[in-house]
Parts: structure tokens; C-alpha cells; sequence
């Protein structure tokens, strides 16, 4: 489908999605399934921490902050139910939300602050509110459904970072792995 061929919703819903607001209502719920829509979102990320590896000065967060582990251990992650990986999904995500807004915090009182890290951590913020309304529209659960036997889920994982260059790489990790695959097998499952 060429780019004059694309749908109107489809085009709309990309506009709206940096800025946080949701899909329009006759947008199909599962517009995260289209590949293109998250590898921009991965895209953004990368740009993030490719401008903050070049950065010195400006980029110490000046303390630690806690992210998720974004190492993925495919054998133990194939043999989760699919609410399990949702869960450790929805952990990911409000960890790393709460850690792009503390670290868009600490920049906003730097006496450092550029308009491009400034611009990198809106962008940040913005598209993890639109994956997470994605996520929604697709039907993923917060809260693991699991059989009656089952063993609750482990923690989630997590380590601290101290530099902007760091929050990045674990957001682009993050976005490129554990949310990516999520999404990948609920698309293919048909999960909503």
C-alpha cells in the first residue's frame, strides 16, 4: 500500500500517538499488530540514546534510578503463560514511565538542560503513554490470568542507571525485546 493509498485512520492515529491521546474510535484496536507503528516508537528510542552517548556534560542524572531488566531469557520467557509476559510487560513499562518522568525531573533542574534532551524525554514520555494505550486496545491485562496451580510470577528485575545515555538504552532494550516479542506472539495468537 503506498502512502496516498493509506487510510485515513491509520495516518490520524499516528498523528495522535506523540501526543498521548488515544487511537480514534473506528481506529482497529489492534493497530500496535502493524510492525510500523512500534519499530517508530523503537526508532525514537534509539535516536534518544544515540544523541546522549556523545553527551559529557548534562547527561548525569546525578543519581540512580531504578529500570527494568531488559535482559530476555527466551527459554524461560516461551514456557510463560501469555499473562505472565503481559505482566512483565505492564511492570517494564510503569517502571520505565516512572523513571523517564523522574529522570525528565532531575534534567528539568540541571543548570545543563538542552532543548534536544529536553525534546528526547517529551518524546519519551509521549510514546510510552501511547504504547500503553496500544497495549490496552489490544487486550492485554495488567494482572496475570493464571490457572489455579500455577506459581504467581517472579519479581520483575530490575537495576539502576545514572546517566541519560543509560535510561535510553534501557528504554530501547526494552521497547526492541520483552515488549516487542509480547506484542508479536499476542498479534499472531489473535489474543485481544
Amino acid at each position: 500500500m503506498g502512502a496516498r493509498e493509506c487510510p485515513t485512520w491509520l495516518l490520524l492515529s499516528l498523528l495522535l500517538l506523540p501526543l498521548g491521546l488515544p487511537a480514534p474510535l473506528d481506529a482497529p484496536p489492534r493497530l500496535i499488530c502493524d510492525s510500523r507503528v512500534l519499530e517508530r516508537y523503537i526508532l525514537e528510542a534509539k535516536d534518544a540514546e544515540n544523541v546522549t552517548m556523545s553527551c559529557t556534560e548534562g547527561c548525569s542524572l546525578g543519581e540512580n534510578i531504578t529500570v527494568p531488566d531488559t535482559k530476555v531469557h527466551f527459554y524461560a520467557w516461551n514456557r510463560m503463560e501469555v499473562g505472565q509476559q503481559a505482566s512483565e510487560v505492564w511492570q517494564g513499562l510503569a517502571l520505565l514511565s516512572e523513571a523517564i518522568l523522574r529522570g525528565q525531573g532531575l534534567l528539568a533542574n540541571s543548570s545543563q538542560q538542552s532543548e534536544t534532551l529536553r525534546l528526547h524525554m517529551d518524546k519519551a514520555i509521549s510514546g510510552l503513554r501511547s504504547l500503553t494505550s496500544l497495549l490496552r486496545a489490544l487486550g492485554a491485562q495488567k494482572e496475570p490470568i493464571l490457572p489455579p496451580d500455577a506459581a504467581s510470577p517472579a519479581p520483575l528485575r530490575t537495576f539502576t542507571v545514572d546517566t541519560l545515555c543509560k535510561l535510553f538504552r534501557v528504554y530501547s532494550n526494552f521497547l526492541r525485546g520483552k515488549l516487542k516479542l509480547y506484542t508479536g506472539e499476542a498479534c499472531r495468537r489473535g489474543d485481544r
